[in-house]
């Protein structure tokens, strides 16, 4: 039987769960060899969660793959990203993968820069549009996550640091105008172990804090450990 060779990609990366997922689901298609993080212009936390770039990168290395972290305002945002591709084009990759479900400005968006780029972008998500099952997806796959923001004026502080689980599921189920996913920036997650991970992460030291619009998960310190054989996925 002839091998199939797959093209190597990368994945659109802010530490969460969407990514994870999409990571997941690509890789029967896809050889998957970085991980692209935008980073704000400090190079401290990430652009779009607000996460310590050293966590990050301690998911890379969980993950057994390169992180490429490329610092940028949101002014320069687009031409630091498709500068990002470029790079990552020299390196022998053709297409990227993006987490994204159903903003359509999204899509056109990442598609556009991604042409422009020579690279082709692929969304394993796209039009799901029963987002509990996602959810349930990513449970019952064995994807292990806590929610590292959230928007003030949806969800309060006391859902930072909780488990996306079944009890979770059914929480946030009840909240009017809250999309179970978060796909309208109700919250954020960090994915800390799953079927992508060789290690998992655990969590040492963390505080809430408040900056504007949205309440974080300051992940303050936190180590690899060996994955627990048999351990339940929720």
């Amino acid at each position: 039987m002839e091998e199939i060779i797959k093209l190597n990609a990368f994945v659109s990366w802010s530490g969460g769960k969407d990514g994870a997922l999409s990571y997941y689901r690509a890789m029967k298609n896809f050889h998957v060899t970085h991980l692209l993080n935008m980073v704000a212009e400090n190079g401290q936390i990430s652009r779009s969660h607000g996460i310590r770039t050293g966590v990050l990168r301690l998911q890379a290395e969980a993950m057994d793959l390169t992180i490429v972290q490329t610092k940028s305002s949101w002014e320069t945002y687009e031409a630091e990203f498709k500068r990002a591709l470029s790079g990552l084009k020299d390196k022998g990759i053709e297409v990227g993968i993006f987490g994204d479900i159903d903003f359509e400005e999204h899509r056109e968006w990442v598609e556009r820069v991604s042409r422009e780029s020579g690279l082709e972008a692929v969304l394993p998500l796209w039009g799901e549009k029963n987002r509990e099952n996602l959810i349930k997806e990513l449970i019952e796959t064995g994807f292990k996550a806590v929610v590292v923001a959230t928007k003030k004026n949806l969800l309060g502080p006391e859902w930072l640091g909780r488990r996306i689980d079944r009890d979770f599921v059914r929480d946030i189920s009840k909240i009017k105008g809250v999309d179970i996913s978060g796909e309208k920036g109700e919250y954020h997650t960090l994915v800390i172990s799953g079927p992508i991970f060789k290690k998992r992460i655990n969590i040492l030291k963390s505080e809430k804090v408040s900056r504007g619009e949205h309440s974080f998960l300051d992940i303050l310190e936190c180590e690899l450990a060996e994955n627990v054989a048999g351990a339940p996925t929720d």
